[in-house]
């Protein structure tokens, strides 16, 4: 979609590292970690709709959690064997972004917690 240069102009620095750069922010930092208002949860690097916050919860991270993703379609899982241990990375479909990864210890009905980078992500409040 963009060439890196490109990403580095159209991302701040914090983006760029996590959706480029596969970084994580600290826990409990990112902006949206607690945040619970109505709305949709698009990728920051292309505006692809990504959660619905009916799909979010609590998981006491310090990261955005979600159950499911806003379509199947609007993430890509991919393995991940960074820090010498296999993990689930999650991206978005669209721009290919680093979001987080997915764990098998979220609630019922999927068992999933898709822990999300904030930084990879641009909240829309409901109208």
């Amino acid at each position: 979609m963009h060439t890196d240069a490109e990403w580095k102009k159209l991302l701040t620095p914090e983006q760029y590292q996590v959706l480029r750069q596969s970084g994580t922010e600290r826990a409990f930092t990112g902006a949206y970690w607690n945040e619970h208002g109505r709305g949709v949860y698009l990728c920051a690097g292309c505006g692809l709709e990504l959660f619905g916050s009916a799909e979010k919860f609590d998981s006491g991270t310090g990261w955005p959690s979600y159950w499911k993703p806003f379509k199947e379609s609007s993430v890509h899982v991919t393995t991940d064997t960074t820090f010498g241990w296999v993990r689930e990375a999650v991206e978005c479909a669209r721009c290919g972004g680093h979001l987080g990864h997915v764990f098998d210890d979220g609630p019922k009905p999927t068992y999933l917690r898709y822990c999300i980078n904030s930084a990879a992500l641009k909240f829309v409040p409901a109208k």
